[in-house]
């Protein structure tokens, strides 16, 4: 009796402990958010990004799976002195749909909302200089975006603290993108 009474309250610490960890979290499809994306806006209460903003255009981004479920994010992003193409890889972090990546500053990033299809809203945090930073990308399969897709995005970032000051809905542009020359 004593056995099937502490292997139940066993059963409910563990079932609190699932319950505790982030509610609308789940795990993504890797092989759905995989491909190429368009990131069409921004939300962002970095200093830098509120300074430079209204020069900031559409960039690109081709997402990657590698092993072991790891992403690499390959962005092409227009600049004023051209196209700036990097890669980052971003690894697990054991909390349920985020990742991690360490060079240039620590960097999280989680799928917030998606429906693979069309659009993926993904929040990210990076530490630089002692700061927390965070940034809200909206990503889009095409560089038009619909009404109700540019709402859902402004909603979140408004639940995420963000003020209209900080979000940037981005014009595209095609001089910079993720294929090789």
């Amino acid at each position: 009796m004593r056995t099937i009474v502490l292997s139940l309250g066993l059963a409910q610490l563990c079932l609190l402990h699932v319950e505790a960890e982030d509610p609308g979290a789940a795990e993504i499809d890797k092989s759905k958010i995989a491909g190429k994306w368009h990131i069409v806006a921004l939300a962002s209460d970095s200093e830098s990004y509120l300074h430079k903003k209204d020069e900031l255009k559409m960039a690109m981004a081709n997402i990657s799976i590698l092993e072991n479920g790891t992403l690499k994010v390959s962005l092409a992003i227009p600049t004023s002195e051209g196209c700036k193409k990097s890669e980052l890889i971003f690894k697990k972090t054991g909390v349920l749909g985020e990742f991690y990546h360490s060079e240039r500053g620590n960097k999280t990033l989680q799928v917030m909302k998606t429906d693979y299809q069309s659009y993926a809203m993904i929040f990210a945090s990076r530490v630089k200089d002692g700061k927390t930073l965070h940034m809200l990308r909206l990503y889009n399969r095409t560089p038009e975006v619909s009404q109700k897709i540019t709402e859902l995005f402004r909603k979140l970032a408004k639940e995420l603290g963000f003020t209209d000051e900080m979000i940037k809905m981005l014009p595209s542009q095609e001089e910079c993108g993720t294929e090789e020359p």
